[in-house]
């Protein structure tokens, strides 16, 4: 089936806002979210503390990558941009405890968890898109540098090239400083701090984000 594509009207079909922001949420979960919700933009929390954890203690992905801090967007940035949007469908992941810790055995299940996330606001993204909503924009989970380029021996977008997966990366939500976990705790869905020394007999499950800020 062809992909149905919009024209854009100067509304942003703003009078059918709310059955498409519906329809991305279903979407979200067909494509395998445990869980999806559509939410105010202005409810979004933005605060610096979540991008000064990048740097104390420092990150690997630190300066490692164009969509890590601090070479991204910043939170003051974000949260006067997302002062002009409405709405927005974010969504959880869950993931295995032997697959979200830092264990080397695990390695492929867990970049493989990461790329589900980022395909799931790429393709809702896309959906809103080609739907008129088209200054609709996503953050993803982890570093696109780790999860994409992990066996690359550089960020090319770091060197002025065009990034090898220009159309999947993104920031991910606490890259630009979006306090997850307080976003997930308020809907009411699971999620648990996990450290880098953490083993899997000690946690509950992985919990993964993404977001769709749409119109």
């Amino acid at each position: 089936m062809a992909k149905k594509i919009e024209k854009i009207r100067v509304d942003m079909n703003a009078g059918r806002l709310q059955e498409d922001l519906e329809k991305y949420r279903l979407k979200a979960l067909e494509l395998g979210a445990t869980q999806a919700a559509v939410i105010r933009a202005g409810d979004i929390p933005v605060d610096e503390r979540v991008t000064l954890k990048c740097q104390i203690p420092r990150c690997f992905g630190y300066g490692a990558g164009a969509h890590c801090p601090p070479n991204t967007l910043k939170p003051g940035e974000l949260r006067e941009l997302l002062k002009k949007f409405q709405f927005a469908v974010f969504f959880i992941k869950e993931v295995p405890p032997e697959v979200i810790v830092r264990d080397k055995a695990t390695i492929k299940e867990r970049v493989a968890a990461y790329q589900e996330v980022f395909k799931i606001v790429n393709d809702v993204e896309s959906l809103a898109f080609h739907d008129g909503h088209y200054l609709a924009f996503g953050f993803g989970a982890g570093s696109c540098r780790h999860t994409f380029c992990g066996q690359m021996e550089n960020c090319q977008a770091m060197e002025g090239k065009k990034c090898r997966f220009s159309l999947r990366s993104r920031p991910s939500m606490e890259a630009v400083g979006i306090d997850v976990y307080q976003m997930v705790a308020r809907l009411g869905w699971d999620i648990y701090p996990i450290g880098s020394d953490d083993k899997p007999e000690n946690i509950v499950k992985g919990t993964l984000a993404g977001l769709i800020v749409v119109q």
